[in-house]
């Protein structure tokens, strides 16, 4: 009997914080759909397309306030969302801080990826 293995969104979620770690662009935007958004506070215009989201990945350290460091990273839910909780520190926030990404799947697929930040925090961490 063939073993079948299953991943779960929250897997997927997972998989794809750990590739952001690694800076594996190519394979992170595996996981998108074509058509997917990226929705981040304080953008002027929103991310259109998988492409469009892989050329700003590029410049992703300007994007991100300085020595901003990932400390824990939790995920809620299932069932064609997921929530990750990611607690974060920065040179001007060395107390940290969390904030929350919503990912929304079409099949095993993410369709949006939208970020939610206390942005009055978020603008004083620059």
């Amino acid at each position: 009997m063939e073993k079948t293995t299953t991943t779960t969104h929250a897997e997927i979620v997972a998989q794809g914080w750990a590739t952001v770690g690694r800076g594996d662009w190519d394979v992170l935007i595996a996981d998108y759909t074509e058509d997917m958004v990226f929705i981040m506070p304080g953008q002027s215009d929103v991310l259109k397309g998988r492409q469009a989201f892989r050329d700003a990945l590029d410049s992703l350290g300007a994007a991100l306030p300085a020595g901003f460091a990932i400390a824990s990273i939790r995920q809620i839910g299932e069932m064609g969302e997921v929530v990750s909780i990611v607690d974060w520190t920065s040179d001007k926030l060395p107390g940290g801080s969390s904030l929350a990404v919503l990912f929304r799947f079409e099949g095993d697929k993410i369709a949006e990826e939208r970020w939610f930040i206390d942005t009055e925090q978020w603008k004083a961490a620059f």
